[in-house]
C-alpha cells in the first residue's frame, strides 16, 4: 500500500500546483491512496465545497483539515455530507463533521485520522487521549492507520509520534508550512515526519505576502495577510509504503517540488 500525502494547500497557487502535479506524482509513484490537507485551500484560510470537490475530481480520496477548519462559514452547510473530509477528531463533542474516515483501497481498508495539537493553538480536547480511543476503534477494522497531526510545536509532534509508534502506520505533521528533513520509520514500525510542508507560494512567508509579515515584526501592528496570486510556487508531500497485513510502514519518502528542487518524472 502506497499512500501519498500532500501538505497544507494554500490558496489558488497551491490548488494550481495540485492540479498540475498530482497527475505527474501519480504517474511516477503509483500511490494507491492520495490524501490532501486542505485547511488553507480557500484564500489561505478554510475550504469551500467547490474546492473540496475539485480536490476529489483531481484524484484525492480524502481531505484532512486543521485549526482553520471553520474559517469559511459555508463549511457548516456541507461538512456532514462531505464523506471523505476529516476534521480534527479532538474538537469538542458535538462538533460537525468527523475525525476518522475509512477508505477501501483494492480490498484493503485504510483508517485516516486527523488530530490537532494544543501547544500554541486553541485549547481543545487532548489528542493523546483521543488517539487511544480512535486506534482501538480502527483496529477492529484494519491495521492500516494514517494520522495527520496538525500541530505547531515540534516537541508535541515528536512526542505524539513516539506515543503511537507501532500502533499506527504513519504520523505526518502539518500546520507549520515548512518541510522538515526528519522523515524516518520509528523502531516499532510507524513512519514519521514532523512537517510535510506546504503547497503554494514559494517566495512568500508561510504562504502569505512577505511585506505584510515583515511589517508585523517591525511594528507589532495588525496587518492583513494575503496569499500572493503570482510568483513561484512549491509542493510539499510525503509517500509512505505500508505492509497491508501488519500495518507497519516499510518506507517513507519526502517529496519537495520548487525551482530549487525541480520535479523529475
Amino acid at each position: 500500500m502506497k499512500i501519498l500525502f500532500i501538505g497544507d494547500v494554500v490558496g489558488s497557487p497551491g490548488r494550481d500546483m495540485v492540479k498540475e502535479y498530482l497527475p505527474k506524482l501519480k504517474e511516477k509513484y503509483r500511490p494507491n491512496l492520495t490524501i490532501i490537507n486542505g485547511e488553507n485551500a480557500a484564500a489561505g484560510k478554510g475550504i469551500t465545497e467547490k474546492i473540496y470537490k475539485q480536490f476529489m475530481d483531481w484524484g484525492a480520496q480524502a481531505i484532512t483539515m486543521g485549526n482553520h477548519t471553520w474559517d469559511k462559514k459555508e463549511i457548516f452547510e456541507f461538512i456532514d455530507g462531505a464523506k471523505n473530509m476529516i476534521r480534527p477528531a479532538n474538537f469538542p463533542k458535538g462538533t460537525p463533521g468527523k475525525g476518522i474516515v475509512y477508505i477501501n483501497v483494492n480490498g484493503a481498508e485504510v483508517a485516516i485520522i486527523n488530530l490537532q495539537g494544543r501547544t500554541f493553538l486553541p485549547a481543545i480536547d487532548d489528542p493523546f487521549i483521543k488517539v487511544d480511543e480512535l486506534i482501538e476503534e480502527a483496529k477492529k477494522r484494519t491495521n492500516i492507520i494514517f494520522v495527520d497531526f496538525h500541530a505547531e510545536a515540534t516537541s508535541e509532534k515528536q512526542a505524539f509520534g513516539w506515543y503511537v509508534d507501532g500502533r499506527v502506520s504513519s504520523v505526518v505533521g502539518t500546520h507549520t508550512h515548512t518541510q522538515t528533513a526528519d522523515e524516518r520509520i520509528l523502531p516499532k514500525g510507524t513512519a514519521y515526519i514532523t512537517d510535510v510542508g506546504m503547497t503554494g507560494p514559494y517566495d512568500g512567508i508561510l504562504g502569505v505576502e512577505r511585506d505584510a509579515v515583515i511589517k508585523r515584526f517591525l511594528t507589532s501592528l495588525p496587518v492583513r495577510f494575503e496569499v500572493p496570486k503570482d510568483g513561484r510556487t512549491q509542493l510539499g508531500a510525503v509517500l509512505v509504503t505500508v505492509d497491508n497485513q501488519s500495518g507497519k510502514a516499510t518506507k517513507v519518502e519526502r517529496i519537495l517540488i520548487n525551482d530549487d528542487h525541480p520535479f523529475f518524472s
